[in-house]
């Protein structure tokens, strides 16, 4: 079902929360089982309507329909939701049988009294597919092995107690974000979902029906479009119970305090208009940081590679986009790498500026940085700059093709140590930071390493691989470090994705190889992962993430040889 806004009001707002009111009891008498069901026709219907899915976020994104960019939107899109709902599936069957969906989990530990649960590779086709790549969830110290396969599949361990209704507000930039928000309210938190899409994502409308119709059809599920005035009527009205939401910190804080100076007011006394519980994905400023190491030529060009694709995936329009490198100038290579690093920015295909405001907030930072260099596609890279002088670029969020890079006066290991610092004290936000080092640094920090990853409060921690990926592996949970307050909000409060619904989770460390194949292999990395296929110069993107998206929602010996050929040309 499809309700949207009225010029007189709201009616179909009332309307949608009074199905949904109707929808909680029948989705409370539901059995896991029928749940599974559910979600694996979602999982098909991802699959069946997916190129429609592509074909409009293409258009909304104003790409070219031929152009290897569009690989984004397969890979972020229902490649993402199919691979989500899957898992939240096996999970569900777990708990049918009354097993843990972690039970047979890889369990391991981290600096600090943590546990950790891998999460990737959860089987041998991600061994093949994502060869090298590895993801865990850290839990907070103290939770242990026994404790973790207990709690774990939160709400869903009682499904008929249910919590009332939940508001969803979608965000503008990634299309998988708003159907995985609202299939985490379902299951994590067992609350029927009002989902109102960003204005943006309007013309996902149709696609999104289709794809979630089970879920409507049990009345779990309502989609709303119309702008903030339908949307501050959500969230305040009498019905819902809970408000979870993706977007900026200002979007939050207008929806919690109020706008203008009173807004303000209410926020400096802690004093919130918005009564009820909320939780938020807010982004912030990511950093990469780069040890210093002793790099070949072809490493240098490829990392450049992989940071220009933190910053570029999606024009730059991304919470996670990396902003700022950060760097030691003491590092030999430090003028190699910048250069390549220009060189990646100004090289990688350009792409129209599709999110508004996007102009200008370019413009700002060349406002506040006037001596940036000025790339190709309206690219921005803001470096040698006065230590004094970064405070800005370290704590706004421009959502914008801008990087910066800032260096510390350090090297080896105390250049660790002063950027771990650095990250933490300096920076705007927690939701993720990314880490490049040559296995050969890393071997050398030894047990010192993990240190410094368990020092980093970040929600999601990338070594050698980009935070993204940590988006796009399902049982890996997204969301802000834990900490942050209502009156500051930075990245957030509370996670999502999480399909193994993990309990007590702290964070997610990522890893990946510092090489693709083959020059891994050479280098005794013994990892077959060619270029990813997320990478902006990644030349068969489109055809892979196609192929990707087919194996996700149907898994298949069959369709590896297929993906295999397109990712080793990209």
């Amino acid at each position: 079902m499809h309700v949207t806004n009225t010029p007189t009001g709201h009616p179909t707002v009332d309307r949608a929360l009074d199905e949904l009111s109707t929808g909680e009891k029948t989705w409370a008498s539901l059995p896991l089982s029928a749940r599974r069901a559910l979600l694996e026709r979602v999982r098909d219907l991802t699959a069946a309507h997916a190129e429609e899915w592509v074909t409009a976020a293409t258009a909304i994104k104003e790409l070219d329909p031929s152009s290897p960019l569009v690989g984004e939107e397969w890979i972020s899109g229902p490649y993402a939701f199919a691979g989500g709902a899957a898992t939240l599936a096996h999970s569900l069957a777990s708990l049918e049988t009354g097993t843990s969906p972690i039970a047979a989990a890889t369990f391991g530990s981290a600096p600090g009294g943590r546990t950790t649960v891998r999460v990737l590779p959860l089987g041998i086709f991600d061994r093949l597919l994502l060869n090298g790549f590895s993801a865990e969830v850290w839990l907070q110290p103290g939770t242990d092995v026994e404790r973790a396969r207990q709690t774990a599949g939160l709400a869903q361990l009682d499904p008929a107690h249910t919590h009332g209704i939940g508001a969803v507000l979608g965000a503008g930039n990634i299309m998988s974000i708003a159907p995985l928000d609202t299939l985490y309210e379902l299951f994590a938190h067992n609350r029927v979902v009002a989902l109102k899409l960003n204005p943006i994502t309007d013309p996902m409308l149709p696609v999104f029906t289709k794809v979630l119709a089970p879920l409507i059809e049990v009345g779990a599920v309502r989609v709303l479009t119309g702008g903030a005035e339908l949307g501050t009527y959500l969230v305040n009205h009498a019905a819902v119970h809970h408000v979870h939401m993706t977007g900026s910190s200002i979007t939050h804080d207008t929806i919690v305090f109020g706008p203008g100076q009173e807004g303000a007011a209410r926020r400096a006394a802690n004093d919130p208009v918005l009564n009820k519980p909320m939780t938020s994905e807010l982004g912030g400023v990511s950093p990469t940081i780069v040890l210093p190491g002793e790099w070949s030529d072809a490493d240098i060009k490829y990392q450049a590679e992989h940071v220009a694709t933190q910053r570029l995936h999606n024009g730059g329009y991304n919470c996670i986009a990396s902003q700022v490198v950060v760097l030691s100038s003491k590092w030999k290579q430090r003028d190699q790498f910048v250069a390549a690093l220009r060189t990646a920015l100004n090289n990688t295909p350009g792409r129209n500026p599709y999110y508004p405001g996007s102009a200008n907030r370019v413009e700002a930072a060349l406002t506040a940085y006037p001596h940036a260099d000025k790339l190709g596609s309206g690219r921005v890279l803001i470096h040698d700059i006065d230590p004094t002088d970064e405070a800005t670029l370290l704590q706004t969020e421009y959502f914008a093709p801008v990087l910066g890079i800032v260096e510390l006066p350090h090297a080896d290991e105390a250049f660790a140590a002063a950027a771990v610092r650095t990250a933490n004290s300096d920076f705007v936000g927690t939701l993720g930071i990314n880490i490049i080092a040559h296995p050969r640094s890393i071997q050398q920090m030894g047990t010192g390493f993990d240190i410094l990853l368990a020092e980093l409060n970040y929600g999601t921690i990338a070594v050698n691989a980009w935070t993204g990926v940590g988006f796009l592996t399902a049982g890996a949970t997204w969301g802000a470090f834990p900490g942050h307050t209502i009156d500051d909000i930075q990245s957030g409060m509370g996670m999502v994705h999480n399909a193994l619904l993990i309990d007590g989770a702290e964070r997610t460390v990522v890893r990946g190889p510092f090489r693709p194949a083959p020059r891994s292999i050479v280098n005794g990395e013994w990892t077959i992962s060619p270029k990813p296929p997320w990478f902006v110069t990644n030349r068969t993107a489109a055809t892979t993430g196609r192929l990707l998206t087919a194996f996700a929602a149907k898994p298949s010996w069959t369709k590896l040889p297929g993906i295999f050929a397109s990712a080793l040309r990209g």
